[in-house]
């Protein structure tokens, strides 16, 4: 098994990111798409869609981290940490996630874009620096 921190850095803590199988990636940010963006044919008319950070709120003032709460529907997920682009690395869902509703693909990528974020039913109560996505491979 490779050791995947030699691809992941602003690791949050090695130590549980790496308890399981794969590298878990945590949740640094979570957008809301307020506005289209624009994709053509040739890229000239390439727009990004118009996003707002999502409001947090702390359960308990003297709490460190704060949470989202959101509602059923699409957001973007933006990660705490960074790849080192040495490598293309597959990231899935982390199976937690799955089990309380949603989802995100699986990406091949060698950088770690926001990632499309589909909450169904009753929502999702997510935590900052919530571990929600797993490196599983990495194909150098």
């Amino acid at each position: 098994m490779p050791d995947y921190s030699e691809y992941v850095t602003d690791i949050v803590h090695e130590p549980t990111q790496t308890e399981g199988t794969g590298f878990d990636l945590t949740v640094a940010e979570v957008h809301e798409v307020v506005a289209p963006g624009r994709i053509d044919f040739g890229g000239g008319e390439l727009e990004p869609a118009t996003t707002v950070a999502h409001e947090t709120t702390k359960r308990d003032p003297d709490d460190d981290y704060a949470w989202w709460d959101l509602g059923a529907g699409q957001f973007l997920v933006e990660f705490n940490e960074s790849l080192t682009g040495e490598a293309t690395v597959t990231v899935q869902p982390r199976t937690e996630l799955l089990e309380r509703g949603a989802t995100h693909p699986t990406l091949h990528v060698a950088e770690l874009p926001r990632v499309p974020l589909s909450v169904g039913g009753a929502g999702l109560k997510l935590k900052e620096n919530a571990r929600v996505s797993t490196v599983v491979a990495v194909d150098q």
